[in-house]
């Protein structure tokens, strides 16, 4: 396992580490940092590009660590202890390893439309942990893909990747600057005979969820944290739901929301097959 040894914060150290809170720095050496052991176990196993492999120097490592680092052909580096929390952005100690992957493209075409297609698309949200609360579910309920539209936090953010706990590397997500590239795309999906419908969340919506079929096509819209969807796409919603609730509160966090009629989308598929 011989490779490169980092115990100072060298300039190897600074690009990696401008990745914890540099979203164009993310982009343009596209690229993010990664910890845990399913997190990192799935993006080998999913075929994602690890381009370095980042580990504690001072400590013997794990049986899975260590298989880790002989199965992949890639940079392996042993780092200070110190120098590895601060990437880990942990004050109980090191992880054991991080791992530096490639970024996937932001291509719709990953996501793939069929007859019995679950999508899901966030609108503008400003909270990386809703990012990857949403991915985790997507990826729980049998989701094909999630789209993030807008300006918005980042998906490759650390705190969006820590709370998918892998399922980022098991679903396509996509990040697309606004609705027009997202219709334009549904557009040729549905002129090639694919009728997706765009089903937005509101807790003013048309129809409850449990009372609306959602074993169609559908591409599920959720708006943003504070203010929900944009008028953009409440103007290309085919339909509006909403979620049935007896309580005081008149809505739901992002990220419950759509946990909330993923479910119910899966419930009535089952229910269908």
């Amino acid at each position: 396992m011989a490779g490169q040894r980092i115990t100072t914060r060298n300039a190897r150290f600074q690009q990696w580490h401008a990745l914890l809170a540099n979203r164009n720095k993310r982009k343009r050496q596209g690229e993010f940092l990664v910890q845990g052991v399913r997190p990192i176990t799935m993006a080998v196993e999913h075929g994602w590009t690890v381009r370095a492999l980042l580990y504690d120097a001072s400590r013997p490592l794990s049986r899975w660590a260590e298989e880790l680092l002989r199965g992949i052909s890639t940079d392996r580096v042993a780092m200070a202890p110190e120098l590895l929390a601060e990437l880990g952005e942990r004050n109980d100690g090191p992880p054991e390893v991080l791992a530096v992957v490639e970024t996937r493209p932001d291509d719709l075409s990953r996501i793939r439309v069929h007859d019995s297609f679950l999508g899901v698309l966030f609108d503008r949200p400003t909270q990386p942990g809703n990012i990857g609360s949403i991915i985790r579910s997507a990826d729980a309920f049998g989701a094909d893909g999630l789209i993030v539209t807008g300006h918005a936090a980042d998906v490759y953010d650390p705190k969006a990747v820590r709370a998918t706990t892998g399922s980022l590397f098991a679903l396509p997500v996509v990040r697309s600057p606004s609705h027009q590239e997202v219709a334009e795309w549904l557009s040729k999906e549905r002129a090639a005979g694919r009728p997706v419908a765009v089903v937005g969340t509101d807790e003013h919506g048309d129809a409850d969820t449990d009372a609306f079929d959602l074993t169609q096509p559908v591409l599920l819209l959720i708006g943003n944290e504070t203010s929900g969807l944009s008028t953009s796409w409440r103007e290309l919603c085919d339909h509006v739901v909403s979620i049935p609730m007896s309580g005081s509160a008149s809505s739901l966090n992002a990220s419950n929301a759509a946990t909330v009629v993923l479910y119910e989308a899966a419930r009535q598929r089952r229910r269908a097959a």
